[in-house]
């Protein structure tokens, strides 16, 4: 077996990237596309799944074994019977604040699916919208489905924010003998085996016709993954939106908290609106890199912004009807990326000082991936706000993906 590859795939908020690691976990191949579409849109995800795909150098499809996907978490589609989506997905970091009572009756004690972000609040509305005779699938398993032709299944941590229990690994009683319970996948462990890619899939792609599609994750559990986090560890991803995520030692339920079971630990953790897609409406990449040599971490802009991307916040507070504050806006672009940095770090320190609270402690360290993490005056303004070490991880989200592949049995 000494030419067999493993695949990841992370669909993320702006496009999609693969990772191909080999028998000794060695990164060998590793690619990536924006949508060329809305993010709201299922067919921006295939399109960009068929571009990277196409990209594979022959060695790799001819010997890829097993692949994973992994995706954002909380963003909900629904389809026909046969796979085919419907309208567009509902994002993440969109509210729904419809059905208010229906889900306070759903959801007796369990404070992380009452909040209108959860996935659940996302079903209603899409079940409001095309009635019961559809699958209900997040992106990640719905992109598997995709590869299979066959849309059964859905991956433990995805479908959390839609109800699905980890220690009792079922639905909730309140679901059963509701019209809609048919649209809820069956759940599968995260890292097992699920079935082998549909064969027309494979013909057309010219991949391997035995290729093993595995159960994936969410995007920040695959973070977590390829961060390889310790016991003493916090980990956070700078991506569009910021999470950050540490081990405990029992799974905890509260508004705008998603525990995990990652490599059998749990993993506790939220997720904020704000995050590097504010940094992205006013400035290019080159821009932030450019603007960024000019500022001094040491110093204070005694701006007080709050960057949220748009109205409504999930963590560390949970209020869909927050506004952002990203004025005043100073003369001086590199001060105003400055203060742009401040207050994303101040919504991290917030978000810590949470799983302080519920925890009991902070982490020794932080490590950070995504995008953000490359940036080194924005790593210390958030050491001296959050006053913990900060360490960089060079590894990509669908590394962490290619790895669950690899251990999976």
């Amino acid at each position: 077996m000494p030419n067999n590859f493993f695949g990841g795939l992370d669909f993320g908020t702006s496009g999609a990237r693969i990772s191909i690691v080999n028998l000794h976990k060695e990164l060998v191949y590793s690619n990536s596309v924006p949508y060329l579409g809305s993010f709201k849109n299922p067919n921006s995800w295939i399109n960009s799944c068929e571009k990277l795909l196409d990209s594979l150098p022959i060695e790799v499809k001819s010997n890829l074994y097993k692949l994973a996907i992994s995706g954002t978490s909380g963003t909900l589609t629904a389809s026909n019977l046969k796979g085919e989506s419907i309208g567009e997905a509902i994002p993440y970091d969109q509210a729904c604040n419809g059905n208010k009572i229906l889900l306070k009756s759903l959801t007796s004690g369990e404070d992380h699916l009452r909040t209108p972000y959860s996935s659940l609040a996302k079903a209603l509305q899409l079940i409001d919208r095309y009635g019961t005779n559809i699958l209900l699938r997040h992106q990640s398993d719905w992109i598997t489905g995709w590869f299979l032709k066959d849309w059964t299944h859905g991956e433990e941590g995805n479908n959390l924010k839609l109800g699905w229990d980890l220690k009792n690994e079922s639905w909730p009683k309140s679901y059963l003998n509701t019209s809609w319970q048919k649209c809820l996948p069956q759940i599968i462990k995260s890292g097992k085996h699920i079935g082998q890619i549909n064969s027309d899939l494979a013909k057309r792609f010219n991949l391997n016709e035995k290729l093993i599609l595995i159960s994936g994750t969410t995007d920040s559990n695959a973070s977590v993954i390829a961060a390889g986090l310790g016991n003493q560890d916090g980990l956070t991803v700078l991506g569009t939106t910021i999470v950050v995520k540490k081990i405990t030692d029992k799974p905890i339920k509260a508004e705008g908290i998603t525990t995990h079971k990652v490599n059998g630990d749990w993993i506790c953790g939220g997720a904020s609106n704000a995050g590097c897609g504010i940094l992205s409406k006013f400035f290019s990449d080159l821009e932030i890199k450019e603007l960024s040599r000019q500022i001094n971490p040491l110093k204070n802009t005694s701006l007080n912004l709050l960057p949220l991307n748009s109205k409504g916040e999930r963590f560390p507070i949970n209020n869909s009807n927050l506004e952002p504050i990203l004025e005043p806006r100073p003369v001086s672009d590199s001060l105003y990326l400055h203060a742009l940095f401040e207050g994303l770090a101040n919504i991290e320190l917030k978000g810590w000082e949470k799983l302080r609270e519920l925890t009991g402690s902070l982490p020794k360290k932080i490590i950070t991936i995504g995008g953000g993490s490359k940036n080194p005056q924005w790593r210390k303004i958030r050491e001296k706000i959050i006053n913990i070490p900060i360490v960089s991880c060079n590894k990509t989200t669908s590394f962490g993906t290619a790895l669950l592949a690899i251990n999976a049995k």
